[in-house]
């Protein structure tokens, strides 16, 4: 029987910061941006605890271009891709690696690009499915429990 293995990422979260994009030679856009997403828990004296990581995010073509249009500091989004680990030199020529996400899909779930879903196959471009909703409000650092109103005593 053949090996399986799966690299798959799901994220729903606040940018850090609006896209940043370059172009490489042949002339593909490639965008990146830094995702955070949230969790909160009530710790054993009953407080409010929250924890924020962040996620290095990298588009290429036409999406990068839509990132770089419609995403701002603070946009929430849901998107689908996989991890990546490549390596590079710094400045001192030290080797180094940086893992990041490789986005594939998109959705926007702010007002102003409420539902609105973007699918990556290399130079295609297509809308996909809509999405939710957002509600309003733009702190990266609140967590979910706090922009619901949900009181969960719940460990997980």
């Amino acid at each position: 029987m053949a090996e399986r293995s799966l690299n798959k990422v799901m994220l729903l979260g606040r940018l850090g910061a609006d896209p940043e994009i370059k172009y490489i030679p042949s002339g593909q856009a490639v965008s990146n941006f830094n995702l955070a997403t949230s969790y909160s828990w009530k710790d054993d004296s009953g407080n409010l605890q929250t924890k924020t990581d962040w996620h290095r995010i990298v588009v290429w073509g036409k999406m990068a271009e839509i990132c770089h249009e419609y995403l701002k500091k603070g946009s929430k989004i849901y998107l689908d891709g996989t991890l990546q680990t490549r390596q590079y030199e710094d400045k001192d020529g030290q080797k180094r690696y940086i893992t990041e996400v490789k986005m594939t899909d998109m959705i926007m779930l702010d007002s102003k690009g409420s539902g609105e879903g973007y699918k990556n196959s290399g130079e295609n471009y297509s809308k996909s499915a809509s999405g939710p909703s957002d509600q309003p409000g733009n702190d990266i650092d609140a967590p979910p429990s706090a922009k619901t109103g949900v009181d969960d005593d719940l460990p997980f």
